[in-house]
């Protein structure tokens, strides 16, 4: 059964990787509620880079591949009591909402690991229900990351309405046009990385069409 996976998450991911073809955009597996084999199996294939969304279940997956030198990706929401963990083991957090959670990510990053990449989550479709920076805040919040030395804002993220995908995805491809410094663009998963490449994504988001 092990090897009949193995060979199910070979074919899905070659399927993804010919999706992206040679656009700049990279690959991030999301590895949430996958177990350890699965991990290692999309690991044994080359992979680098992996994606979780809570705390408590990610610890263990990096602690279990401690060793292999990976890069972490946080990507859900950040409660306040998480901040210490996130800033101990994660090279890159997508999903800041608030400069609360910025301040405290900066201040528990210890002193002898890299700086933290960070992204901005943008609320996109301006949703009330959602969490993200509204459109209208973005240049109200970047001029305070200058003093945050232990964090790289990098760029944006973004999860847009099912109903306004495309839309939504030009907008915010439109909008890190005003920020020179920025180089990155979080978007795109399973079902709509097409369209988020043709939309200078520069990290998609995949799991279940690796996994499933």
């Amino acid at each position: 059964m092990q090897i009949l996976f193995f060979v199910l998450i070979k074919e899905n991911l070659a399927k993804v990787k010919k999706r992206i073809g040679n656009s700049k955009a990279s690959l991030i597996v999301v590895t949430k509620n996958r177990s350890l084999e699965q991990i290692q199996q999309v690991i044994d294939l080359g992979q680098k880079h992996f994606a979780e969304s809570y705390v408590k279940e990610a610890l263990t997956k990096i602690n279990a591949f401690r060793e292999k030198n990976l890069v972490w990706h946080f990507i859900g929401p950040i409660q306040s009591n998480k901040t210490k963990q996130i800033a101990q083991n994660f090279s890159w957090v997508h999903s800041i909402d608030r400069l609360k959670i910025a301040k405290r990510l900066n201040a528990q990053r210890p002193k002898n690991l890299d700086k933290i990449n960070v992204l901005l989550q943008i609320n996109i479709d301006n949703e009330s229900t959602k969490s993200g920076v509204l459109v209208d805040e973005i240049d109200e919040i970047i001029p305070y990351f200058k003093d945050f030395e232990r964090l790289v804002l990098r760029g944006f993220m973004c999860i847009p309405n099912i109903d306004n995908t495309k839309q939504n995805f030009q907008k915010i491809a439109k909008i890190i046009k005003k920020y020179p410094s920025f180089d990155t663009l979080s978007m795109g998963m399973s079902q709509d990385l097409e369209l988020a490449i043709k939309n200078n994504a520069t990290f998609l988001r995949i799991g279940r069409d690796i996994f499933e």
